[in-house]
């Protein structure tokens, strides 16, 4: 077809007035003189594209968020052996809490055909959990899994729990321990607290010429955890029956590790070897058919924790997740159904006794409203929370120059020892200020917090979710600031009411009330600068301190 048979000198297309009878946009301006428009470009409103969820994700079994109000009886709890109530008592436990109360259940009923098959003989399904810090998500997947493998007769590495940090796996490997006492299990924690050769002689020894376990349940960190499988130290995974996630998300955003990948390939290593055609052979699983299910095979069942679980699919599709099952206590709004639209930011659950504020400021006051809140205001002790760890040891030398309060820095900057030391201080009250990052204080359990400052406000949600949560913990009360400089103020708030906030109200904190420490703050800023030059020689990282170090 010839162009000037489409396009006639003024620039419309030979259908003009079928093109307007079918669209009734405006129509474009009319060219300048001597230029042929070849088309015109309209504006169309883009069509919201809306997400879906799939039907786990968006009707899930919600869990009560008001813990004081729903606790049960650990004697109404179905399934729960004589002797681990004997030990919960024993620890003080007469109350499960809602969380517990749901998912302990749940995953007992996948044991109690035995370890080889789930109930009716079908593999049991994984189950998520997302619930708020402080929830008691730990013993939720400790009891049943200790009850589970009380029975064994041959010690095999049956359970694996898998955190992120040193510090929260000493704290799940404790837990576990304290309910594995006075049974034959055995706990063995592998995050580079001892020597590699010492991890290695926990995990097996050499009896009768073959390598025998002496793990039943490991608690790990991914990088040690996969340093061992690659290593072939005698952690053999063959017969695991259990894979506990905590921190779900946080593991998630770190599958660059491949560490997940690595230990699916060493738990179905059985199915490849010569003892292929053995009745204990594993293999990985495909499509259930009747073949697959002859003879059955120990099931891999994956447990996910966390409070901030992620509901993008293409982040939950890598964990590949076997008919999953999520205990929630994010409560889904009516039109969260499988084939309807979903609100577009996740939503989360926020602890019930936390009381939220926002403090407006400036960047050179924040130092000064730290020391306000425990000196004038009183508040201690403080789980202070900066965006690096730069900054909290900035803080950390300005607070002890200044003096008159107790101050610690808890972050990489410390070592594994000293940071436990420091935690042990702090929660025994003799530190007012704890000065942390987020990868330092993630997921941990810390006795007494009574109040959190977030001194640099979090980009994230997810982070915000995470630092709040150390307060406020088991259905206590706590109290929650946030520094926010003007510019932050708007994106911050709406991000957090976007999340589910009850309500975050607004704290002033006058410049009078500050005047008369400021000539004090003035000098104490001189003699950091001081400080710092001193240790320009000694450590160049102080040129970059020094530089990002500019309050006033």
């Amino acid at each position: 077809t010839n162009l000037s048979e489409i396009i006639d000198g003024r620039g419309n297309t030979t259908g003009g007035e079928e093109a307007e009878t079918e669209n009734d946009t405006p129509k474009q301006p009319s060219a300048p003189t001597g230029f042929t428009v070849l088309g015109g470009f309209e504006n169309k409103p883009v069509q919201k594209v809306h997400r879906v969820l799939p039907q786990w994700l968006a009707q899930p079994d919600v869990i009560h968020s008001d813990i004081k109000s729903n606790l049960v009886p650990i004697s109404d709890v179905p399934g729960l052996s004589a002797q681990l109530m004997k030990k919960l008592q024993n620890n003080g436990i007469q109350h499960f809490f809602p969380v517990q109360a749901e998912v302990i259940p749940a995953i007992l009923e996948s044991t109690q055909q035995g370890l080889l098959i789930g109930r009716g003989g079908y593999k049991p399904r994984d189950i998520c959990v997302s619930a708020p810090t402080g929830s008691g998500k730990t013993l939720s997947f400790v009891i049943p899994v200790i009850q589970a493998l009380m029975e064994r007769v041959v010690c095999e590495v049956r359970a694996l729990a898998v955190l992120p940090t040193k510090e929260l796996a000493q704290q799940v490997s404790k837990v576990f321990m304290s309910y594995a006492e006075g049974t034959t299990l055995k706990v063995v924690m592998l995050a580079g607290q001892k020597s590699f050769a010492a991890e290695q002689a926990s995990l097996s020894e050499l009896r009768g010429g073959k390598r025998r376990s002496l793990a039943d349940i490991v608690v790990a960190t991914p990088g040690r955890l996969v340093d061992h499988i690659n290593k072939n130290s005698g952690l053999c995974l063959e017969h695991l029956r259990f894979l506990i996630i905590d921190e779900a998300d946080r593991m998630v955003d770190s599958m660059h590790q491949s560490w997940l990948s690595q230990v699916v390939k060493a738990v179905y290593s059985s199915g490849s070897g010569p003892e292929a055609m053995s009745i204990f052979r594993r293999t990985e699983p495909a499509h259930v058919t009747a073949a697959s299910l002859s003879p059955p095979q120990m099931p891999l069942q994956k447990l996910l924790f966390s409070a901030t679980l992620t509901q993008n699919p293409e982040k939950l599709q890598q964990l590949g997740l076997h008919q999953p099952r999520l205990f929630s206590s994010v409560h889904s709004h009516p039109d969260s159904t499988p084939a309807a639209p979903t609100q577009t930011r996740d939503r989360f659950d926020f602890p019930q006794g936390l009381t939220e504020y926002y403090v407006p400021c400036t960047l050179s006051k924040k130092p000064l409203l730290i020391l306000h809140f425990i000196l004038r205001m009183k508040l201690s002790p403080i789980l202070c929370f900066t965006n690096s760890r730069e900054t909290a040891h900035r803080l950390f030398l300005l607070v002890q120059l200044f003096g008159g309060v107790h101050a610690a820095e808890f972050s990489s900057r410390l070592s594994p020892g000293d940071r436990k030391k420091t935690l042990k201080e702090f929660e025994r009250g003799k530190i007012q200020l704890l000065i942390s990052t987020d990868a330092a204080a993630r997921g941990i359990d810390i006795n007494g917090v009574k109040c959190v400052v977030n001194y640099d406000a979090p980009q994230y949600v997810r982070t915000y979710i995470h630092r709040i949560g150390r307060t406020a913990r088991a259905g206590k009360a706590g109290l929650a600031f946030t520094f926010l400089l003007g510019v932050q103020e708007k994106n911050f708030l709406q991000m957090v009411v976007e999340a589910g906030s009850p309500g975050i109200q607004k704290q002033i904190v006058k410049p009078e009330n500050l005047k008369s420490m400021e000539e004090r703050y003035e000098h104490t800023l001189q003699e950091l600068a001081n400080v710092i030059k001193r240790g320009k020689k000694m450590n160049p990282d102080c040129d970059q301190q020094a530089s990002a170090f500019n309050y006033s």
